[in-house]
């Protein structure tokens, strides 16, 4: 009864490993609403709203000529939607169990699992309600939109390494957090809301003076949805960015967030979840 139960051999070990990041994302999916439904239904809800109010404003403002030509919600889901799997998957990560939480004390799981299950949940959510919103505007709106995009497998490369940039400056804030529990979350939130305007979702990084190219060139982000652009629209070739700098930049994140989250986790103390 009281013998502890341990995989026999690596790849029994290894599907008890995925068992877990299953059930946990499961969990972190559902953490919005008791029903799995619903929830994931919120979360594409959000996304809609948020597309449907940059169109509204570029039509209003008179700014959707500035786009590039071709269709214009291509430009704005390539920006929208990176934007938001990247800021997601920094919160997810930041916001998973610590090493003194309550849920870690189980055996089986540890932050590792924790920290991939947040950053699935993101992503498929963000996946799923990226290819609604193409579903519903494809059959009501424009029916050749998807023909449209040049190359759709490169552009999912770009959503996919937003979102791994955007999971390794989670991982660092995560290191920082049981330290620096108030500065992390101002810094968190300051580089989220930076990400509005930084991030270039709402311009083209080819019509910026070259002067202005060093103020976002810093952020990855930036990189990923101009490179997106460059893959969607046939007319529009990236010149100042480079989807290279965003994965070195990500692993060197990677593995200095895994340094500072094995260091914490060694010294650990159930006081922190007081501090937070």
């Amino acid at each position: 009864m009281f013998q502890k139960s341990a995989p026999s051999n690596r790849a029994a070990s290894a599907v008890n490993i995925l068992e877990l990041i299953y059930h946990d994302t499961v969990r972190s999916i559902r953490k919005t609403h008791g029903n799995a439904f619903m929830s994931i239904a919120i979360s594409v809800f959000q996304s809609l709203m948020f597309v449907l109010f940059f169109y509204v404003m570029f039509s209003i403002m008179g700014l959707k000529g500035l786009a590039l030509r071709g269709d214009f919600v291509i430009f704005l889901l390539t920006g929208i939607f990176m934007f938001m799997t990247h800021n997601k998957a920094v919160g997810a990560v930041l916001g998973s169990e610590g090493p003194a939480s309550p849920m870690l004390q189980h055996a089986p799981m540890n932050t590792v699992i924790s920290i991939i299950s947040g950053m699935l949940s993101t992503l498929y959510i963000q996946v799923l309600a990226m290819f609604f919103i193409l579903f519903v505007y494809d059959v009501a709106i424009n029916p050749n939109v998807l023909n449209e995009i040049v190359d759709p497998p490169r552009v999912m490369g770009m959503l996919l390494l937003s979102w791994f940039s955007g999971g390794a400056i989670g991982l660092v804030f995560l290191a920082l957090k049981p330290w620096l529990p108030g500065l992390t979350g101002t810094l968190s939130t300051l580089y989220k809301r930076a990400n509005m305007i930084a991030s270039g979702k709402m311009f083209v990084a080819n019509q910026l003076p070259s002067t202005m190219i060093a103020i976002f060139d810093w952020n990855p982000l930036f990189h990923t949805i101009d490179q997106a652009r460059g893959f969607a629209f046939i007319n529009y070739a990236p010149r100042y960015t480079d989807w290279h700098y965003v994965m070195y930049l990500s692993l060197t994140l990677l593995m200095v967030g895994l340094m500072g989250e094995f260091y914490t986790r060694k010294h650990a103390s159930a006081s922190w979840s007081a501090r937070r």
